[in-house]
């Protein structure tokens, strides 16, 4: 899957999210030590103390990835020479009728768990998800929100139909190349040195703009993909606005 896409995906059943735990003191201190003792060597629980162990592991845990997630949100939106300029790019274009400026803060930006094995999405008309769940530190987070504020930069410019696919491909080729995402050192971390380093940086745009067009309901398969972004690819590439060149 793409680590990115502009069309988030259906909510599914099996995500549903852990309850709080029954008894808080229980998740803490030592009574949480003596259970996860208990859970990994198996001893002492019944089949329903394991599982509420598991649900509280996992209440423990989304509660820990969804504040370091808002803590790089923050420090990101206040640091990143990338995003603060796509911000700033953003409220330009997000004017009212009346001439009132809408700026881009972090009220446009939440971290959620994700089903798939993405790392953010964009919505029209909720904003920006970064998946809690997904990122591995806070300079990918700072690549997936550069990757969405591309999309809410383009969706605001263009009013982008998101079902078109070459409207898709060409958003989603100008936020993998735009945001960092597919910078040298990243392609590198990722592949090591299975790709060609004269064209790596147009590979992996490709790759993965590819990827999350096959994710639109209006794709027949990855072979339908291709071909899009090939179509688009030339003037979609060079278009590096509101950037005068690639930077990152």
């Amino acid at each position: 899957m793409a680590d990115n896409t502009a069309i988030p995906p259906p909510p599914r059943e099996d995500m549903k999210k852990p309850d709080p735990p029954k008894d808080p003191a229980s998740a803490q201190g030592f009574q949480w030590w003596r259970r996860t003792f208990q859970y990994k060597t198996g001893l002492g629980l019944t089949t329903e103390e394991k599982k509420q162990y598991e649900n509280d592991y996992q209440f423990i845990l989304q509660r820990q990835q969804c504040k370091q997630c808002y803590d790089y949100r923050d420090w990101i939106l206040n640091y990143s020479p990338t995003v603060r300029f796509m911000a700033q790019q953003i409220s330009k274009l997000n004017v009212k009728s009346n001439g009132d400026v809408l700026p881009f803060d972090e009220s446009k930006v939440i971290c959620d768990v994700c089903p798939d094995w993405k790392s953010g999405g964009f919505h029209p008309e909720l904003g920006i998800l970064l998946c809690q769940n997904r990122i591995r530190d806070k300079w990918h987070l700072e690549d997936t929100l550069a990757h969405e504020m591309i999309h809410y930069f383009d969706n605001l410019k263009w009013q982008v139909d998101w079902l078109n696919l070459k409207h898709h491909a060409c958003s989603e080729i100008r936020a993998s190349s735009l945001s960092g995402e597919c910078r040298f050192s990243q392609e590198f971390a990722r592949r090591g040195f299975g790709f060609e380093i004269s064209k790596g940086h147009q590979a992996c745009v490709k790759r993965r703009a590819t990827l999350s067009v096959m994710g639109n309901p209006s794709c027949k398969d990855e072979e339908h993909a291709k071909a899009v972004v090939e179509e688009v690819w030339d003037s979609c590439f060079s278009d590096t606005r509101p950037f005068e060149e690639i930077y990152r």
